[in-house]
């Protein structure tokens, strides 16, 4: 919120960062009644829950885990704009990963925790995996209107305990939403299936990011797009 109060004064951010091991959950699922004493029940667990303000469902976060934030100010309508938002932010990623050998198509993956059109997946043995999810948040104030566009990439994080976590959390609220393991990938996997014969990169994170930042520098790309201000 502090950068896309940043990005409201007319200075867009662009930040690459991991964050602690969490669950983070939009403010709809405020609507289940047992939201505190599970919150409270998860971080007893060491998954403390924090709750944002962009929709879709509940998304890990923590070690393996790889982000991207972008907030800029924008002219013109929100829901004109939104979907030139996603195109940005996934070919970004799609284009730094790229670069390690790894190829994504932008399209839903059922059975992903937070699915939705706007996420970037990889195909495997003919199964499409979630590779990255995005999301996106506007806010307007004093006649300025800025978005903060958001993307997580598995680098190297568990399929199985991201889809077992969220599962939990899912169950003991009492929603009926289930997410199965083999709807996910990572960077690793990926990297693995296209270069066989090969190591990874010793710290694969820092090799995304190196490439994210260069594709944000890159003269045919953009840090933001042409809607901003």
């Amino acid at each position: 919120m502090a950068w896309l109060e940043q990005a409201l004064s007319g200075r867009p951010v662009a930040a690459v960062w991991t964050g602690l091991q969490a669950l983070v959950a939009p403010l709809s699922y405020q609507r289940h009644a047992g939201l505190d004493q599970v919150c409270k029940s998860f971080a007893a667990r060491g998954w403390p829950v924090r709750l944002r303000r962009s929709g879709g469902g509940v998304v890990p976060q923590g070690p393996g885990i790889l982000n991207l934030s972008l907030a800029y100010p924008c002219a013109g309508l929100a829901g004109t704009l939104s979907q030139g938002v996603y195109r940005h932010l996934c070919s970004v990623i799609s284009s730094s990963l790229q670069k390690l050998g790894i190829a994504t198509e932008m399209c839903a993956v059922h059975g992903s925790f937070c699915d939705g059109r706007y996420n970037l997946a990889v195909d495997q043995n003919g199964k499409v995996r979630k590779i990255s999810g995005t999301a996106q948040y506007w806010k307007r104030s004093g006649g300025a209107q800025a978005v903060l566009a958001h993307a997580l990439v598995l680098i190297d994080a568990r399929a199985g305990q991201m889809s077992d976590v969220c599962n939990a959390f899912e169950s003991d609220l009492g929603s009926t939403r289930r997410y199965e393991n083999d709807a996910l990938t990572s960077v690793m996997q990926a990297w693995h299936a296209a270069h066989p014969d090969q190591p990874p990169p010793e710290n694969l994170a820092q090799r995304l990011t190196q490439e994210i930042v260069a594709t944000l520098g890159d003269a045919n790309n953009h840090v933001f797009p042409a809607t901003t201000l």
